[in-house]
């Protein structure tokens, strides 16, 4: 356990310094980082030598380049990606790993799901060689094509989480290609070989305009606007479909949002999966395509 307090420690640091202040002198963080290990049940105490050990670990271990101005405090010195709050996810797995110990007499309290995302048994191998430059070979099934398998060889640049599924997100042939890392086998990381890394893609906007992983450029993005009940309002206002939903109606009879997105597969069933009171106001293609699902579902189970 005294490495997960450790590295609690690490996620703590960064969350705060990543806030809305942009210095946090050393009292300040001290106070923070100890109410947060206090809270989570450990007794040790912080103090400034803590705190410099820690961050002198984060710039090595995370490569966030965090300084100290004297007068002023800490400070991260440049903007560092982490589109998806990794850090806040991270920090949130370690609380529930550590609320799980065996030792703790919680974890009868705590109904946690009984798997993980596919295929995230070979993350650290893919990591590894994305953080080495690497490139990678394995054997790839093509779900679609009848679980056809081929031989790939490719420069790994990013994994991306969606749905409970890893992908990786890969150079072939010149182009940025995404592989479901459950389809993955036999990975062999190519250790004698580099590439040259492309630091041109902006990763952040690549799925901007997407929902889920599947970021398909021939598909236009569109202006939508959905209508639901109250009752399913209160979920969508806590959990957004996308990052672009903005509320336009919210009353007791109706709660109406607006996305702009490309209408892809993966929006239309995630928009299914809460559709007891979805009206699709527009666009009309997507109103159509929404009704024909259920006129095809309503024959299958007459």
């Amino acid at each position: 356990m005294e490495k997960m307090e450790v590295l609690q420690r690490y996620l703590l640091i960064i969350r705060k310094l990543k806030g809305i202040k942009p210095y946090v002198p050393s009292d300040e963080l001290i106070e923070y980082i100890q109410t947060g290990i206090t809270a989570r049940g450990n007794s040790c105490g912080v103090n400034i030598r803590t705190i410099q050990r820690d961050i002198k670990d984060i710039v090595e271990l995370f490569n966030i380049s965090i300084a100290f101005r004297k007068g002023k405090g800490y400070y991260i010195e440049e903007e560092y990606p982490d589109p998806y709050g990794q850090y806040d996810n991270l920090l949130f797995n370690f609380d529930l790993l550590c609320a799980m110990n065996a030792d703790s007499g919680v974890q009868e309290y705590i109904l946690a799901e009984h798997h993980r995302p596919v295929g995230s048994q070979i993350l650290p191998e893919l990591i590894s060689a994305i953080k080495g430059s690497h490139p990678v070979e394995f054997d790839y099934t093509f779900v679609r094509y009848n679980d056809n398998v081929k031989q790939k060889i490719v420069f790994p640049h990013f994994l991306k989480e969606s749905n409970q599924r890893w992908y990786l997100l890969a150079i072939e042939d010149g182009k940025l290609k995404t592989f479901g890392v459950d389809r993955i086998s036999q990975l062999k990381i190519l250790k004698e070989d580099t590439f040259e890394r492309n630091n041109t893609i902006d990763i952040e906007s690549l799925f901007k305009d997407c929902y889920g992983i599947w970021d398909q450029t021939d598909i236009p993005i569109e202006d939508i606007e959905l209508s639901y009940d109250s009752l399913d309002g209160k979920f969508i206002k806590s959990v957004p479909i996308h990052h672009s939903q903005k509320i336009i109606c919210d009353t007791e009879d109706e709660f109406r949002i607006t996305l702009r997105l490309r209408i892809t597969n993966d929006f239309v069933m995630e928009l299914l999966s809460r559709s007891r009171s979805l009206t699709v106001i527009r666009p009309l293609s997507l109103r159509e395509r929404v009704r024909k699902v259920y006129e095809e579902a309503l024959k299958r189970n007459s």
